[in-house]
């Protein structure tokens, strides 16, 4: 289907076009919220080409057929391989062009949750190739960011594969680098006269957070070492709390007293 047409969009759509729908589509369809996963897969693969400068451009104007392949100009896809390469590595060279050597490079792309980027993971990947569907695994590195690429060699007879990572949205985390950002609703009164909450991180971990008295709004609190590995380091980047206040409904009278009290000291 045609990426604007999954964005609901037109041709001449703005990149803040883009970016808007994008929000409020995969807000809707987010798995996490009940929403349909391969529908929300479609969003994420349209928003991915679109919101790319290179990528729209090549997308929009298409390489016509024609050009290199299989004899007659035609080049096939399937699942982000090239057939071309897929004959050329089952023959152990390239059958178009007996002089091309060098092993078959296949290109796909995952996409997986923040939380298989935090803890590291193995994805079970389905490649088609002639033969069949081929299954096999690879290995995700912690701390592996959205767009990143990796090669494994080792995982195909006689080629390279090369995967990009695709981290899909998560609904309490915002990942900035190696940080997280959270936004926390909180009671105006807490913020007045202080409290603590319990957090919740993307490790799973329960953590006591304490909320001073006389807090402003919008006060960011840092939870040093609980957000991204860092690769290759050991260490982590932190976990940062936005307050968001909001008004209560009702108010008692022993706090509206304490609140005046305070005001008055």
């Amino acid at each position: 289907m045609d990426h604007y047409t999954i964005l609901g969009l037109g041709r001449n759509a703005n990149q803040d076009e883009i970016k808007k729908a994008y929000r409020k589509l995969a807000s809707q369809h987010h798995p996490d919220k009940g929403g349909d996963t391969a529908k929300f897969q479609q969003i994420e693969e349209a928003y991915r080409i679109l919101s790319d400068p290179q990528k729209k451009q090549e997308y929009d104007n298409p390489v016509p057929q024609g050009m290199h392949g299989f004899p007659g100009g035609f080049s096939f896809h399937v699942n982000g391989f090239d057939i071309n390469d897929m004959f050329g590595s089952m023959f152990g060279q390239h059958a178009h062009n007996p002089f091309h050597t060098r092993s078959a490079v296949f290109r796909t792309s995952v996409n997986i949750t923040l939380e298989n980027a935090y803890t590291g993971s193995t994805q079970q990947l389905k490649l088609q190739t002639n033969q069949g569907p081929k299954f096999i695994n690879i290995d995700v590195p912690k701390g592996i960011k959205n767009g990143d690429q990796m090669r494994y060699d080792h995982v195909l007879d006689n080629a390279t594969l090369i995967v990009e990572f695709r981290i899909m949205p998560n609904l309490k985390f915002e990942r900035r680098g190696n940080d997280l950002y959270t936004t926390h609703r909180i009671n105006l009164l807490d913020l007045i006269v202080g409290n603590t909450f319990t957090f919740t991180t993307i490790s799973n971990k329960k953590l006591e957070v304490t909320v001073q008295p006389k807090t402003q709004p919008n006060l960011q609190l840092k939870l040093p070492g609980h957000g991204m590995p860092i690769d290759n380091t050991g260490q982590y980047g932190d976990q940062i709390i936005v307050l968001n206040p909001y008004m209560p409904d009702t108010i008692s009278d022993a706090i509206t007293q304490s609140i005046l009290q305070n005001r008055t000291n």
